[in-house]
């Protein structure tokens, strides 16, 4: 199947700083994709090879967002979601890929994470909104609509089929695989060899040997500072933190959704995981975050050069660094005044 839509020029906010006479030795460029702002910062005084390197990777973000996007009407995910319904449909490779992905997190999380969620979504959302809890029937009748296992694919045809009227969302993953397609462009660019700092939400990729941090907030107050990760290269992921949180019936609930409760998962605040390098066996914060700090970290620590930080419910903090990590976790630092 051909690509089935038809892109227009950028249709998202977008903004940049590299007025005639700056003097700074960086270029910034920001615009709004995947429902979160992306920040891309190239440090080179050179403005206009910075400019071009922004670019192409806002493009390269907007590209996957706009093909892969559950609300995007003319997207390779709408059209499965509108046709495979006990009809085999002809799936893009890329999006194959992605989806024996989340069947791998199905699985990692005994189904906890499921890309047909989408009947649990709105669900929620009302129940933000009026500031009530859903019933549990509403609860149960949205979870018997759900289930991976409907999905039905055939590797050697790149087929899909769903056995009951399900709806993929991809969007548990798609930030984590733009990354993966950003580090991709970086390393085949060659004309690339200054530092490249990428942000979508609360996400990091830092491109190029620099002294790069990242500040983990409490999520009791996001004036106060639990920690610093400290590392040369590599990307950050999290999952959650305060700004997440909705309050219903004067309990706060996070946005991450169980899918074997169909209840946001408890006792969590955020998930923070640094890793030096992502491939297509890329971590996704979000579905490790339903499997429990226990076994999230058990998980992680698989993964060469390694470091995480969990904050729970209550504020407290816990740390995985794997012993080949370069990254650091620093606490800040505590003045006496007399």
């Amino acid at each position: 199947m051909g690509k089935i839509k038809i892109t227009a020029a950028f249709l998202f906010l977008f903004s940049a700083f590299a007025c005639k006479g700056d003097k700074r030795d960086f270029y910034y460029a920001k615009a709004f994709v995947m429902s979160v702002p992306i920040e891309i910062t190239v440090y080179d005084p050179d403005k206009e090879k910075g400019k071009n390197i922004a670019d192409l990777l806002l493009k390269e973000v907007k590209r996957v967002s706009d093909d892969f996007s559950y609300t995007e009407p003319y997207s390779y995910t709408s059209h499965v979601n509108k046709n495979a319904y006990n009809k085999w449909v002809k799936m893009e490779e890329e999006m194959y890929v992605l989806l024996k992905i989340s069947r791998k997190y199905y699985d990692l999380t005994d189904g906890a994470f499921d890309v047909t969620f989408a009947p649990l979504w709105p669900i929620w959302k009302d129940a933000a909104a009026a500031k009530k809890l859903p019933s549990k029937d509403e609860i149960e009748k949205a979870i018997a609509k759900i289930g991976h296992d409907n999905i039905e694919m055939d590797e050697r045809t790149r087929m899909i089929r769903f056995k009951k009227p399900v709806e993929i969302n991809l969007g548990g993953i798609l930030r984590g695989y733009s990354f993966v397609r950003i580090i991709d462009i970086l390393k085949k660019n060659v004309s690339v060899s200054s530092p490249v700092q990428v942000e979508i939400g609360t996400n990091k990729l830092c491109w190029g040997e620099k002294d790069w941090t990242y500040t983990v907030n409490s999520p009791l107050d996001e004036k106060k500072v639990l920690g610093t990760l400290k590392f040369r290269q590599g990307v950050v992921i999290s999952s959650s933190g305060r700004s997440h949180f909705v309050k219903i019936e004067d309990k706060l609930y996070s946005h991450i959704l169980s899918i074997k409760t169909g209840y946001p998962i408890e006792n969590f605040s955020t998930l923070v995981v640094y890793v030096p390098d992502m491939d297509m066996d890329f971590i996704s914060s979000a579905a490790l975050a339903t499997m429990g700090r226990e076994k999230a970290f058990d998980y992680i620590s698989k993964y060469k050069g390694v470091c995480a930080i969990w904050v729970d419910g209550a504020g407290n903090v816990s740390t995985l660094i794997n012993e080949d990590s370069s990254c650091s976790w620093e606490k800040p630092k505590k003045y006496l005044f007399f």
